[in-house]
C-alpha cells in the first residue's frame, strides 16, 4: 500500500469503485447510439492522423473532403436536418455527432462544421421551402458542397458593420452582389479556396435606395470546379493548423442572382421592390436572424470539451506508466501521476473537463428543446444565446490550456508530433476565435445580464446597454438579474450564518455554489454602480463602458462558471448511491475548490475567505487530487475516445 492510500485508509476513507461501461453510457446520454456511429466512422478513417503528417496541403484538403462525403453518407452530418431532406430531425443529436467527432482530425470536424453546421445550417434556418427543396438533399448527400460568407477581412464580429452590398434591381428582378473595397472582401471562409460551389454570403441589402440591414442570399461561386464570371477567389493558403480546411477569400464584382436568392424567412422583396418583413424592428429582425444560428456556437463549445478530454486522456495514461526518479535509493521509480506536482496539474483540468461536459449537456437538451419548438417562449432563446456564448468561450479557453498543460505533462514525448499534441495544439487554437471571440460572447452574457435578456435585449448596443443600467436604480438592476438574491439574504442561504466562512464544510456543495453565486451577485452589483456612477457624472457612455471592460469579463466569467458548477451538481445528485456517484462528487468537489482557489484573492478582498480557510481550501485540493489520482485512468476510459484516435505509441506503449 503506497503511503498515500494508508494515509487514506486511516482517515476511514474508501476509495470508489468506477463501472466504467455504466459511467461511459451516463457520459453517451441519450444519444449514445449516433456518437457510437461517429466513433465507427472515426476508426475507418484513422490514416487521416497520418494523413495530415505526409501529404502536402493540397493533396489532404482532398482526402479531407473525400473523408467528409463519405461520413455524409452513413447519416452522421445530417442528423439535424428535416428526415424529408434526407436528415435525422434531432438537433440534439447533430451536436452530439459533432462533439463526439471532435476526437479525430480536426480538419474534417471544421469541414463538416462549415458544410453542413454553418452552410447548411443557414439556408435551412433562414431559407424557406423553395431553399430547401432546392439545395438541402443534395447538400445533406454532400453533392453539393458550399460555404457561409460572412467575415469580412475589416468586419469579423461586428457583423452588423459588414460591407458587402446586395442591391434589387426592379427591372431585372435581380440582386447584385458587390464588395465595396478591401474591408468588405470575405476573408477566412472555410471550403471557398477549391470545394464550394455555392455561398451564404451575408451582405447590406439595398432596396429601392434605402438600406435594410444585413441580409443573407445563396450566390453561386463555380460551375464544373470553375469559378464563375464576376467572383474572385484567393486561397488564404497555409494556416497556423487545420491545413484541411481550403480556407479563401472572396470577392464580388456585381455578381447578379434572382430574387429568389434571398434567404427569406424573416424579410422578402416583392417582384416590384417592396421589402417587406414580419419583424418591424431592424435591430430585432437582425438578432432574430443571428440567433438561429446559435447552433455552430453549441457545437464549437462541445468540441473544446472533447479536445480537451483527448489531451487528458494521453497525459493521464502516459503518467500512469512512466516512470521517474526513485523515491528511495535502489528502489524502483516513481510512477509520475503518483506525484503531487504531477496530480495537480492535471487533476484538476480532468474535473473540470467533467463539469464542462455536464455544462455542455445542459446547453444541448435546451438547444434542441428551442428549436424542436418544444421551448417557444423568446427569453428562453435569448437565455441560450447567452448561456451558449459562455460555455463556448470557457470551453475553448479550457482546451487551450489542456492542450498546453497534457504537452508539457509528456515532456519530450508530447512534442512528437505521432504523439498528436503537435495536431491537437495547432488545430484547436483557433476554437477561441471563430464562432465569435470569446472575449466578444462574454460580453454579450454580461449584457443579458445587466438587462436580464429583457425584451430590449436585441435593441441595445454597448452604449444602449449603458443608458438602459444608469436608467434603472442599481437594486432593480440587481433584482432583475439576481437568480438567488444573495447580497441582501447571505446569511439565510449560507451555510452556518454569519460564521459560514469558518463553520460551513469544505466538501458541502451548498457551500461551493454558495461562493460562487455570491461572487457573480457582488460582480454584477458592482458594476451597475460603476456604469452608474460615471453616467451620473456626466461621462460619455462608451468611454464609461470601455473603462469597465476588464469588469463586465470578470462578471460574465463568474456566471458561466456558476452555471457548470450547478450542471456539474445536478448531475452527481442525480446518480444513485455507489462509486460513480461517489467518483464524480469527488471531481465535482475538486472542480469546485480549484475554482475558488483559483480565484481566492477575490474572495479574500471581499472578505468571503480568510487566510486560514484559503490555506485549507489548498490543502483539501492537494487530498481531493490523491483520491481521484486512483480512479484517473477509469475517467478517461469512460469518455470512450477509441484507441486509434490517441495513437501515439511513444505515450501509451
Amino acid at each position: 500500500m503506497a503511503p498515500d492510500d494508508a494515509s487514506a485508509a486511516a482517515s476511514g476513507y474508501t476509495q470508489p469503485v468506477i463501472d466504467v461501461e455504466a459511467l461511459a453510457a451516463l457520459l453517451d446520454g441519450e444519444h449514445a447510439g449516433i456518437r457510437d456511429l461517429v466513433r465507427t466512422n472515426l476508426v475507418a478513417h484513422s490514416s487521416v492522423l497520418e494523413d495530415a503528417e505526409r501529404l502536402g496541403m493540397d493533396a489532404f484538403r482532398e482526402r479531407v473532403r473525400d473523408i467528409v462525403v463519405e461520413m455524409a453518407g452513413t447519416g452522421q452530418t445530417g442528423m439535424g436536418f428535416p428526415a424529408a431532406y434526407g436528415g435525422g430531425d434531432d438537433i440534439g443529436a447533430s451536436v452530439a455527432a459533432f462533439e463526439t467527432l471532435a476526437f479525430g482530425d480536426l480538419s474534417v470536424l471544421v469541414k463538416v462544421g462549415v458544410q453542413f453546421g454553418l452552410f447548411g445550417g443557414a439556408i435551412l434556418q433562414l431559407g424557406t421551402a423553395r431553399h430547401h427543396d432546392a439545395y438541402l438533399p443534395d447538400l445533406v448527400a454532400g453533392r453539393l458542397l458550399g460555404c457561409f460568407a460572412m467575415t469580412e477581412t475589416g468586419h469579423g464580429s461586428h457583423v452588423q458593420a459588414l460591407g458587402t452590398v446586395a442591391r434589387y434591381d426592379a427591372g431585372a428582378q435581380e440582386f447584385v452582389v458587390t464588395t465595396e473595397g478591401d474591408a468588405a472582401r470575405k476573408d477566412y471562409i472555410g471550403n471557398a479556396a477549391r470545394h464550394a460551389e455555392l455561398a451564404v454570403v451575408f451582405a447590406q441589402l439595398e432596396v429601392g435606395g434605402e438600406s435594410r440591414g444585413v441580409h443573407a442570399l445563396v450566390v453561386p461561386l463555380r460551375s464544373g470546379g470553375k469559378v464563375l464570371p464576376g467572383v474572385e477567389i484567393e486561397d488564404d493558403g497555409r494556416k497556423m493548423g487545420l491545413n484541411g480546411v481550403d480556407n479563401g477569400r472572396i470577392r464580388f464584382d456585381g455578381v447578379r442572382v434572382p430574387r429568389e436568392a434571398l434567404l427569406n424567412r424573416f424579410a422578402d422583396v416583392t417582384p416590384e421592390g417592396a421589402y417587406v418583413s414580419s419583424i418591424d424592428d431592424p435591430n430585432r429582425r437582425f438578432f432574430t436572424m443571428l440567433g438561429t444560428l446559435v447552433q455552430g456556437r453549441v457545437c464549437v463549445g462541445g468540441a473544446g470539451v472533447n479536445v480537451a478530454k483527448v489531451a487528458l486522456a494521453l497525459a493521464v495514461k502516459y503518467g500512469a506508466r512512466r516512470r521517474q526518479f526513485e523515491v528511495s535509493p535502489g528502489g524502483e521509480e516513481r510512477l509520475l501521476l503518483d506525484y503531487g506536482l504531477h496530480q495537480r496539474r492535471l487533476l484538476p483540468l480532468l474535473a473540470r473537463t467533467y463539469a464542462l461536459h455536464f455544462a455542455q449537456d445542459v446547453v444541448r437538451g435546451r438547444l434542441h428543446d428551442v428549436f424542436s419548438g418544444h421551448e417557444d417562449d423568446p427569453q428562453a432563446r435569448r437565455r441560450l444565446e447567452s448561456r451558449a456564448a459562455g460555455t463556448k468561450a470557457l470551453g475553448t479557453w479550457h482546451a487551450t490550456r489542456t492542450v498546453q498543460e497534457c504537452r508539457e505533462a509528456c515532456g519530450g514525448a508530447g512534442y512528437l508530433a505521432v504523439n498528436r499534441f503537435a495536431a491537437l495544439k495547432a488545430d484547436s487554437d483557433v476554437f477561441t476565435t471563430f464562432e465569435g471571440d470569446n472575449h466578444v460572447l462574454l460580453q454579450l452574457v454580461a449584457k443579458g445580464l445587466l438587462t436580464d435578456h429583457a425584451g430590449e435585449f436585441e435593441d441595445l448596443d454597448q452604449l444602449g446597454v449603458v443608458r438602459y443600467v444608469t436608467g434603472l436604480a442599481v437594486e432593480t438592476v440587481i433584482e432583475k438579474a439576481s437568480v438567488h438574491k444573495l447580497l441582501e439574504r447571505v446569511r439565510d442561504l449560507l451555510p452556518g450564518g454569519d460564521e459560514w466562512d469558518r463553520e460551513s464544510g469544505l466538501l458541502d456543495s451548498e457551500y461551493h455554489l454558495a461562493m460562487l453565486r455570491y461572487r457573480e451577485e457582488h460582480m454584477l452589483a458592482g458594476l451597475a454602480r460603476r456604469l452608474k456612477r460615471g453616467v451620473d457624472r456626466k461621462r460619455d457612455p462608451g468611454t464609461v463602458f470601455s473603462q469597465v471592460q476588464d469588469h463586465v469579463i470578470a462578471l460574465a466569467h463568474a456566471h458561466v462558471e456558476r452555471l457548470v458548477l450547478e450542471a456539474f451538481v445536478d448531475a452527481f445528485r442525480s446518480l444513485p448511491e455507489g462509486g460513480n456517484r461517489a467518483a464524480l462528487e469527488l471531481l465535482c468537489d475538486l472542480f469546485a475548490l480549484s475554482t475558488i482557489e483559483a480565484d481566492r484573492a477575490w474572495f479574500m478582498e471581499h472578505g468571503r475567505l480568510t487566510v486560514q480557510r484559503s490555506k485549507a481550501i489548498s490543502r483539501e485540493v492537494n487530498d481531493l487530487c490523491r483520491k481521484v489520482r486512483p480512479l484517473a485512468v477509469d475517467l478517461v476510459d469512460a469518455w470512450g475516445i477509441p484507441p486509434e484516435m490517441l495513437r501515439a505509441p511513444d505515450l501509451l506503449g
